[in-house]
């Protein structure tokens, strides 16, 4: 039976993207979605970007409200913002296991179109490691 793993942020638009994204790619046989507590209905551009740098397209994604999948049952539902975090409803379907693995906003970074472009790479690679690091200790065991 595949493993449902959902990702959660405030926006769905970037951080959860980019982990369903990485996470997809560590093995197509995992069932994994991504949603937003307070969807922004669209992707972050910058984060197709700098996924696609690295060979991964997510620009098929959707940003959907966490209410499509409440129902659901679920062997992980793992946080990715600390708003997310906060706000995560009651799922009425089952969770096996709900995890917090926070990182920085880089949609929220400021300064150069350098700098920004750096943040998100940061947070990229942070997400990578972290969930390559996730799925071999709790997923492929």
């Amino acid at each position: 039976m595949k493993k449902k793993i959902l990702i959660l942020c405030t926006g769905n638009s970037c951080r959860s993207q980019m982990a369903h994204g990485f996470l997809q790619s560590f093995d197509s046989g995992l069932d994994v979605h991504s949603a937003g507590t307070n969807a922004s209905g669209k992707l972050n551009p910058k984060a197709v970007e700098v996924m696609k740098e690295v060979g991964i397209d997510i620009s098929h994604h959707t940003s959907d409200s966490v209410e499509k999948y409440l129902s659901e049952e679920w062997e992980y539902v793992i946080t990715v913002c600390g708003g997310a975090n906060e706000s995560c409803p009651t799922f009425s379907g089952k969770v096996e296991y709900r995890l917090h693995i926070g990182f920085d906003d880089p949609s929220e970074a400021e300064g150069t179109p350098e700098f920004i472009d750096s943040e998100f790479c940061r947070v990229r690679d942070e997400i990578k490691a972290v969930f390559y690091e996730f799925y071999t200790t709790k997923i492929k065991k």
